[in-house]
This record gives structure tokens, sequence and C-alpha cells, in this order.
């Protein structure tokens, strides 16, 4: 298995996760989108906003550019409308990722943040802190959604989507 493998299962990953919570979400009541409850973030639509933001600005980043400004900055939008842009953004990094050869993934990228410091990073670094990233809010998410009440979270371990993917049973 290859570092190349690895990273591009992992972006697939994050889309099959992030796309079992969307259509968790769909399927409950929107308004228990702006429920509040104490976490990072304190609603379910501002944690799917901040996975968002967060992905998007990484993938900017891997393409070579530096954002200054994030989503949750701006996005105004409804609550479809979040959970179809983080799907979108996850499956254009995704595929950014997927057209990259086996070179791509030893590099390093330079990048401003959005505070004014240049870093330089591994280019497998940036995928895995952001893949990881989102895993750790979906496990909010869950949190946040027993808490308004929700108790049939979708189970989106990695071992699950590995499970399913390899049609290993």
């Amino acid at each position: 298995m290859t570092l190349e493998f690895l990273m591009k299962d992992y972006v697939a990953f994050n889309v099959w996760a992030n796309t079992l919570f969307v259509n968790w979400l769909k399927s409950k009541p929107l308004g228990l989108m702006s429920g509040e409850v104490p976490s990072s973030f304190p609603s379910l639509r501002s944690t799917l906003l901040h996975i968002w933001s967060a992905q998007d600005i990484w993938l900017q980043r891997l393409r070579g550019s530096s954002p200054t400004e994030l989503i949750s900055h701006t996005f105004k939008g409804s609550d479809t409308e979040l959970m179809d842009g983080l799907l979108q953004n996850s499956t254009a990094f995704r595929d950014f990722i997927d057209s990259r050869d086996s070179r791509y993934f030893s590099q390093k990228i330079g990048y401003t943040h959005t505070t004014g410091i240049p870093y330089q990073q591994f280019t497998t670094e940036i995928i895995q802190h952001c893949m990881q990233h989102s895993t750790y809010h979906r496990g909010q998410i869950v949190t946040i959604a027993r808490n308004l009440g929700l108790t049939d979270p979708p189970k989106s371990d990695y071992i699950g989507y590995v499970r399913e993917e390899r049609g290993i049973k």
C-alpha cells in the first residue's frame, strides 16, 4: 500500500462519510440544524459550515493559492445549500487529489495563513490534517444531534468505509 493510495483513499472516505451525514441530516426536521447545545460550534449548521470552510481553504492551498476569506464568514445560504456545498467541496477535494500523481505526495507546498504567516508543509500533512479535522467534527455532530434528541446517527468509521468499498463482510 502506497502513500498515494492512502491519501486518495482517505479523501474518498471523507466524501463517503460526509454523504452519510448529509443524507441523514436531510431526513431530519430542518429546524434541528440551528438548535444550540454546548460544543465547539453551537449547532449542527455551524459545525457543518466549519467543516466545509476548512476543507475549502485547505483545498485552495493545495491548488496553490492563499485565500484570506473563509466561507464561514460570508455564507448566508439555506441549510440545504450548506449541505450541498459541503458535498460539492468534498467531491472537488477528492477529484483534485485523485488527479495527482505519486510525486505530489512527497512534495512541500507553500501558502500564507489567513493571519499572514507563511508556511511550507508536505501535501500529505495537509491532506491528513484536513481529513482528520472533518472526522473530528463529524464526531461532534453526533454529540450535538444526540443532545437534540436524534438517536440514529450514521456509523462513519473508516473501517466501515473500507469494508463497504472492498466488499468485505
